[in-house]
């Protein structure tokens, strides 16, 4: 990340938004968004199919969007879903709000508070927390389902589907850092 003065600051500051920030933060959801759907889609099962513990349930992100969306704004899920809103969602989520999540909440706690960490760590407790987020926040809190869907298959494939997409998201960011 760059900074757009010429001072010197401190490694917990926030980068600058500029370009190249912009342009990391987007690569970063774009593939940390790639994983987490390949995982949820296509590995998850698979791995559950092969007896793998944690893993077999198919997520289904755009359809909890849609439920959210719906109990918020009292619009049916399948006229938002027919707009296409959900996954829309879905995608502006995981391409930019879970990713500056990282950039700018987690990323400067952890280098105030805990710097010798390798980023992976806090990336694995970013992941954790956005699993709360999702499956307590959003499916239980707001849309009305049990809590963590009922503590079932897919509540655990989320888990690591949350904790996946973090540690790419994370990744990405930490790499232009370095650059």
């Amino acid at each position: 990340m760059t900074f757009a003065d010429t001072e010197p600051r401190p490694a917990t500051a926030r980068p600058a938004p500029d370009t190249r920030t912009a342009a990391t933060v987007v690569v970063a959801g774009a593939l940390a968004t790639l994983a987490f759907d390949l995982f949820g889609q296509t590995l998850s099962p698979m791995l559950g199919a092969l007896g793998v513990p944690g893993t077999g349930a198919k997520l289904a992100p755009v359809p909890l969007a849609g439920q959210v969306l719906s109990t918020v704004t009292g619009v049916s899920g399948q006229s938002l879903a027919g707009l296409g809103i959900p996954h829309a969602l879905h995608l502006l989520t995981g391409l930019l709000a879970y990713p500056l999540g990282w950039l700018l909440v987690v990323r400067p706690i952890w280098r105030r508070t805990a710097p010798m960490l390798h980023w992976s760590l806090p990336a694995i407790a970013y992941g954790v927390a956005l699993w709360v987020f999702a499956l307590y926040a959003m499916a239980h809190l707001v849309a009305g389902n049990p809590a963590f869907l009922g503590w079932g298959g897919l509540t655990w494939a989320a888990l690591w589907g949350h904790v996946i997409f973090a540690l790419v998201a994370a990744g990405v960011i930490e790499a232009g850092a370095r650059r």
